[in-house]
């Protein structure tokens, strides 16, 4: 059927204060045109991000009510523990609040200046959190996963001729080798279980620790199953214990696939690299059974992690995000294909190619859909991932210049993709007239969160 259905009831409802255009324009020049630092009130179709943004299920808030809360050798943590080593299968289970609290953890211990770390791409916080240790973070993509008109199953795949090259000319200088899956940083696009294996053996042979950054883990094995060879008739959660069974552990932001509004894992089977991320974890996160989180907000992703492997789940968020790229499609707005689930990317300098990508068109595009109609989205481009060259001091654009459509979990229905579809033919219809932005004020390190812009006029 054409209609999509989403495979849950609503019993409660948060409403959304209708604002006017006007309204809008203040507000976003209060916040010196950055998404980010509009108030969330002045925002009427919010999709800055899929992270801890979601709504839970009545199962998720009956564990809350259940969570124990005791400081030290909590229930909550112990329930925590068991379901992530059923799913995932690793020794050490380490709570921590999100995602970056595990990147900072892991890369204290193991990174240092001279280093150097590969990934298929290093996401904002991943790459702040590498280069802050004076590390360097290096992407690998497959060709086909810069392209966003490329065809392709598996475009967040890792380029295995580079990185067995990246790592015979980096011997002794790599602590730790990633894989991101899926990969947000290039469309939200999946990694192929061939492709994980590749990797996994391509580190082995040099000795090198194997970490998967696995936020959206679900998603990922949903397209495994869906596309690659082999996996139609396999259960997802033999996809997911294989998945992760070929890495020795996990970062995980439990804010996506784990279905909370909080929350975050470190997975590791080596007995001292867990003993030293747990002494750590004891100085700024909290004692090692609760890591920074409530027992309620355990018990909650607990429960999540049993949820996130639905099917009919699984099948409406693809359905949603395919039905938006479909209707930009219509409109003659390029993006990343094929779709994943968790966003949809407008490719913002294909759409806006008469704005220079220094004067980021991903940024114009972002604050003309809250102008129209209240949307926030979040530029995934030079603003967020541009560069200063070191030695002639210029600013550096990123490769992509995109725009991420972001869908919370269980959030919002097809009707306001709907509204969504509508906001943005508006902006096409006079495309050609809107100008960039520019930089007043930058922080050195994840700038696009405080920065300060300017409409050049």
């Amino acid at each position: 059927m054409k209609t999509i259905i989403e495979p849950f009831r609503i019993r409660s409802v948060e409403p959304i204060r209708m604002s006017t255009r006007e309204e809008r324009e203040k507000a976003l020049a209060e916040a010196h045109y950055n998404l980010f630092s509009l108030a969330a009130r002045d925002v009427m179709i919010d999709l800055l991000t899929d992270s801890g943004t979601g709504a839970m299920s009545t199962k998720q808030w009956a564990a809350l009510m259940q969570g124990d809360e005791s400081y030290a050798g909590s229930e909550s943590y112990f329930d925590l523990r068991d379901t992530v080593q059923d799913l995932m299968g690793y020794k050490h289970v380490i709570p921590v609040h999100q995602g970056r609290a595990a990147e900072r953890i892991i890369f204290q211990i193991m990174a240092a200046d001279d280093m150097c770390i590969p990934n298929n791409t290093h996401f904002d916080t991943t790459r702040a959190n590498i280069e802050f240790r004076g590390t360097q973070a290096v992407d690998l993509p497959v060709p086909e996963g810069l392209d966003p008109s490329a065809a392709g199953d598996f475009k967040g795949n890792m380029d295995i001729g580079r990185l067995r090259v990246f790592l015979e000319e980096n011997q002794g200088r790599i602590p730790v080798g990633l894989l991101t899956i899926t990969n947000n940083g290039n469309g939200g696009q999946p990694v192929s279980m061939q492709n994980i294996r590749e990797t996994s053996e391509l580190y082995k042979q040099h000795g090198i620790p194997f970490l998967l950054d696995a936020a959206r883990f679900a998603e990922n094995a949903y397209m495994i199953k869906l596309r690659e060879g082999g996996y139609a008739d396999t259960d997802l959660k033999d996809i997911v214990r294989e998945m992760f069974g070929y890495a020795d552990g996990c970062m995980v932001s439990a804010k996506k696939d784990g279905m909370v509004n909080i929350g975050g894992l470190l997975c590791l089977n080596d007995d001292g690299l867990a003993s030293d991320a747990r002494n750590l974890l004891i100085l700024t996160e909290g004692f090692p059974t609760y890591g920074g989180l409530a027992g309620r907000d355990m018990a909650a992703l607990a429960q999540g992690l049993r949820e996130v492997l639905d099917w009919d789940y699984l099948q409406y968020r693809h359905a949603s995000a395919s039905y938006l790229a479909d209707g930009l499609e219509r409109l003659g707005v390029p993006c990343v294909r094929p779709t994943g689930l968790h966003a949809v990317y407008v490719d913002a300098r294909a759409l806006l190619p008469h704005i220079p990508a220094l004067e980021l068109p991903g940024q114009t595009l972002c604050c003309e859909l809250y102008k129209v109609g209240g949307i926030r989205p979040v530029e995934i481009g030079t603003l967020m991932f541009g560069t200063t060259d070191a030695q002639t001091g210029k600013p550096q654009p990123a490769t992509l210049d995109l725009v991420r459509l972001t869908l919370p979990r269980r959030v919002y229905t097809q009707s306001h993709v709907d509204w969504i579809l509508e906001a943005i033919e508006d902006v096409v219809s006079r495309k050609d007239g809107l100008k960039g932005y520019r930089i007043l004020e930058e922080a050195p390190f994840l700038r696009a969160f405080t920065a300060k812009l300017a409409p050049i006029s």
